[in-house]
């Protein structure tokens, strides 16, 4: 497993659902459609995406 890191490439708005699947190895595209769905239910989603942004540092 990589370090927790928001790549500067594969981005689509901050890198936090590419740095999530690119620490436990899975596809991008499933951390983004699982956010994506889980923002259809209430609940802080959108701001733990916004603490991750500000947390998860950019990739060297």
């Amino acid at each position: 497993m990589s370090a927790l890191a928001r790549p500067r490439h594969n981005r689509m708005i901050a890198g936090v659902c590419a740095a999530i699947a690119a620490r436990f190895g899975v596809s991008t595209f499933i951390v983004r459609l699982i956010f994506v769905l889980s923002c259809l239910l209430p609940g802080p989603q959108i701001l733990i995406y916004l603490v991750g942004w500000i947390l998860i540092p950019n990739e060297r």
